[in-house]
């Protein structure tokens, strides 16, 4: 299957919610159209889709957002979504998205790049493995609604 990674646009929205909904996200295409238009003049964030060459499906999407570390020189770029359609599993998708992520994370000065995969998501866990991702270091999250209780 012949493959293009191109910039998402806004036509892309419905398909991209559809990939993010396969994984359990209630990713709304109005807000994928709202991101779509917001990152589109960011020069921190990227938002990447595989399409069929052949049939101009969209197979996958993939975003990116870099920080300025304040430690070191340089940028720490994290995955904030990876998602395939679920019949191109296993066929490469995933792999040329990263890919073309890192092509870009490197390009804007990235010391390294991150992705937080949820703990019940052993297969997504083997694919970062398998594409030269360590496991390394806790992430430690707060919830809006949760702080709130503690302010009170």
């Amino acid at each position: 299957m012949r493959t293009e990674i191109r910039s998402a646009i806004p036509s892309d929205a419905r398909e991209i919610a559809e990939c993010l909904r396969i994984l359990g996200y209630g990713t709304s295409e109005q807000l994928v159209l709202r991101r779509i238009d917001e990152f589109s003049s960011s020069e921190t964030d990227i938002i990447l889709v595989a399409q069929s060459c052949d049939t101009s499906t969209l197979l996958g999407v993939v975003s990116a957002h870099a920080l300025p570390l304040f430690h070191a020189e340089g940028w720490l770029v994290r995955l904030t979504s990876l998602a395939v359609s679920g019949k191109y599993h296993g066929q490469g998708v995933g792999r040329l998205l990263v890919a073309a992520a890192e092509d870009w994370a490197w390009s804007v000065g990235a010391q390294r790049v991150e992705v937080t995969s949820g703990d019940h998501r052993s297969s997504a866990h083997a694919f970062y493995q398998a594409i030269g991702y360590t496991l390394d270091e806790r992430r430690f999250i707060k919830r809006a609604a949760i702080a709130k209780s503690y302010d009170s």
